[in-house]
């Protein structure tokens, strides 16, 4: 005990780090399974290293038998560093990401077996609008290549960014769960022939080259699958480590988890650090539920619980702490802090969605003085699009974690851009070949190739109705098209692009596209609704599509401030591990934290809407002493709601009062269902006997949608993003549906 009490007390001296009673318990308990819950801001780094110091310095351990692995690179280097910042003297540590460990175990496996592999996965920069003309074979083997090509096959089209994202992340969720062939079926995914081409894939890698093709993925589930069949590869793995620790623990899928049980399996010396409450992965399959079961898998473990925050004001600790109570499949933590009060969260619910950049640029500059402490956070990417614009012309600097020019090369900007080139010239066959299914023209794809035929520089529209074989009906909407096009010519850019959304009938075209091929509405319609944020103010064309080649060069400069005095822009689930002294957390409406897909059965509960509620405390507990939730009673010309997670915000920082006040009135403001409270909607349908086949209704979440099918239990709507089948009993008891 003496040791471990000069151990701590050297610390304190050497780097003024002084641990907590939980925190020195987490640091002493070196043997056995050890399940460290931290929660946000409670110093497990620190902890995390002290205890591989304890390790080597007290313990005698030879640092060549420690083994931490954590869950990206950046964790990794940065555990590598803060140790030799903290021990100086002591030989470095085996510290990797839990990919980097599979690899080794399947470079020895595979050069034991004399098999000859290669990686296909790894920076590469992949237009995926481009078909490519040469072979399989003559093209970069990779894994977005060899996907992009077997869509075009299976599905006869091109695939998007979307798409490819989408089919990816199946992949990966399929293999991150282990599931078997029969189960694949079971993924929800909305890619066309998603499972086939997932086959093909997996056919392709085996036998489409002369070499075994791996991706990432492929790396954790053949090192699992080795050291379960090759008993010598195992033992000399499991006789190189005497104590493992794993870091974020939280989003480690279940392969993971198989790899590190087998490893440890003589010595049972594994210390596991996570947050049950900020696990968000579950999509690209981390596996929250193994931590609640860590008991069933180590019977003899140790679970502590680090709860103390040192980040955050009280404030938002209790606040934070109070909100992520309503999840119920989680440990029950008590998150607590001795800082100060400072000041009180602030609820912004601004009238229309198009303040809300220029709202924070006003916030923003009067700290110019200290950006790098500001956060701007986020639940998607298009998010980032409206704030970058904003902040550019105001001159703030801004830093984005995960930027992504995708929306740039996205084909809505490029339609866009082609309509208002045939302003200058519709001479051009062309620009119109790109465009010309997706206006009120109707003209049909061998029409338009008749018209490339033709070279006499006339007007496009004038050949089409001369020369090409056209019908009665189209001569009409072809000359108003022409005439539409001329009318555009010098028009700014704000007018020109709502003519072709109204006019030339791009935007309906836009709705029957995602009828037919799967697109989110709602995604693309945003795209059109940004570009028009983006065109305000600007006089012309050229200076339109100047400005979107502006911003794009912008992004880029954007990735390399990091460190730089500059706001950082951030998703929820890039910000996870981060602190600021202000955090702002925009787009605070409902369908979009929560989204529609969050609502399980159309209900405020399930594994889904527990995902979003962490996604929310992981952004809440960012801030240091300032946190902002901003939302919008409008956008794009419809009405939103709040996010359900700043009313149960505003209710734990404001509780409604509880005495001298009539059972009635309460009912009327708050609905409460187990841990869940919502508004009181006084229009809700609340007779079943309303509910019939044919009727429109209106959901707070998923909009207007018409009753389709009706059983006992359960009512099938059509809504613009597609059916869903809600629960009876929940829509009547929490008023989710009103008549439309």
């Amino acid at each position: 005990m003496n040791g471990s009490n000069d151990f701590f007390e050297r610390k304190k001296q050497e780097l003024g780090v002084s641990l907590n009673e939980i925190q020195r318990k987490a640091v002493l308990q070196t043997e056995g399974p050890l399940l460290l819950l931290a929660s946000p801001g409670s110093g497990k780094t620190t902890t995390i290293i002290m205890r591989i110091g304890y390790l080597i310095e007290v313990k005698g351990v030879n640092p060549t038998r420690i083994k931490a692995v954590t869950f990206s690179r950046a964790s990794a280097i940065d555990m590598k560093e803060r140790f030799k910042r903290f021990f100086p003297e002591l030989p470095p540590v085996d510290f990797s990401t839990i990919h980097g460990l599979a690899f080794q175990v399947v470079r020895d496996y595979f050069r034991k077996a004399g098999i000859s592999y290669r990686i296909i996965e790894g920076d590469l920069d992949v237009d995926l609008g481009k078909q490519g003309k040469s072979s399989w074979k003559e093209q970069p083997l990779h894994k977005k290549i060899i996907l992009r090509n077997l869509f075009q096959s299976i599905v006869r089209e091109t695939i998007t960014e979307d798409q490819m994202d989408e089919l990816t992340t199946y992949i990966s969720f399929i293999k991150n769960k282990m599931l078997s062939k029969e189960k694949w079926s079971t993924v929800k995914v909305d890619v066309p022939e998603a499972e086939r081409i997932f086959e093909e894939y997996e056919a392709f890698k085996k036998s489409g080259y002369h070499q075994l093709l791996l991706d990432f993925d492929d790396m954790l589930t053949i090192a699992n699958q080795a050291l379960k069949e090759d008993s010598g590869l195992l033992q000399a793995y499991q006789g190189r480590y005497d104590y493992f620790l794993t870091d974020e623990s939280q989003d480690t899928s279940m392969v993971q988890h198989a790899i590190i049980e087998k490893l440890v399996q003589k010595h049972g010396n594994l210390c596991v650090v996570a947050d049950d409450d900020q696990s968000i992965y579950s999509w690209r399959g981390a596996e929250p539920s193994y931590l609640l079961n860590f008991k069933q898998v180590y019977p003899n473990a140790e679970i502590l619980f680090m709860e103390q925050n040192y980040r955050s004001s009280k404030g938002i600790v209790d606040a934070a702490n109070q909100f992520i109570k309503r999840n119920k499949n989680r440990y029950d933590k008590n998150m607590f802090t001795e800082n100060p009060a400072e000041e009180p969260i602030q609820i912004r619910s601004l009238p229309d969605y198009i303040y809300q950049a220029k709202y924070l640029v006003q916030k923003i500059q009067d700290i110019t003085y200290n950006l790098r402490e500001v956060a701007i956070l986020y639940r998607n990417n298009s998010s980032s699009i409206a704030l970058m614009n904003e902040f550019d012309r105001a001159g703030i600097p801004f830093f984005m974690k995960d930027a992504d020019n995708r929306f740039f090369s996205h084909w809505v900007v490029q339609d866009i851009l082609n309509f208002m080139r045939m302003t200058y010239t519709d001479k051009r066959p062309d620009i119109l070949e790109k465009i010309h299914l997706k206006f009120n023209g109707y003209i049909s794809k061998k029409q338009m190739a008749a018209l490339k035929e033709i070279n006499n520089n006339e007007s496009v529209f004038d050949n089409l109705i001369k020369f090409v074989e056209i019908q009665d009906y189209q001569v009409k909407p072809l000359k108003e098209s022409k005439e539409t096009f001329q009318q555009m010519k010098g028009m700014p850019p704000l007018h020109a692009i709502q003519v072709i959304r109204d006019r030339l009938g791009y935007e309906k075209t836009l709705e029957k596209m995602c009828e037919r091929l799967g697109f989110r509405k709602d995604n693309l319609l945003g795209i059109l609704n940004t570009l028009e944020e983006i065109a305000d103010g600007l006089e012309s064309m050229e200076e339109f599509a100047s400005r979107l080649k502006s911003l794009e060069a912008e992004l880029k400069k954007a990735k390399s401030r990091k460190g730089q005095n500059a706001v950082t822009f951030s998703t929820f689930h890039s910000a996870k591990g981060l602190e600021f002294e202000w955090v702002y957390m925009i787009d605070l409406v409902d369908g979009i934290i929560p989204s529609s897909d969050d609502y399980t059965g159309g209900t405020v509960e399930g594994d889904a809407i527990e995902e979003a509620t962490r996604l929310f405390y992981v952004g809440m507990t960012r801030a240091k002493k300032h946190l902002e939730l901003i939302g919008y009673k409008e956008r794009d010309g419809e009405k939103t709601q709040d996010s359900l997670f700043v009313s149960y915000v505003k209710n734990i920082i404001d509780p409604p009062p509880t005495e001298n006040i009539k059972e009635d009135v309460q009912v009327k403001k708050k609905i409460k269902v187990g841990n869940t409270t919502i508004p009181y909607n006084p229009n809700a349908i609340k007779d079943q006997a309303e509910l019939v086949e044919g009727r429109e209704v209106k959901h707070r979440v998923f909009g207007h949608g018409e009753i389709v099918k009706l059983s006992e239990d359960t009512i099938e709507v059509r809504f613009q993003t597609g059916v869903k089948n809600l629960s009876v009993s929940t829509c009547l008891e929490l008023g989710l549906l009103e008549p439309a």
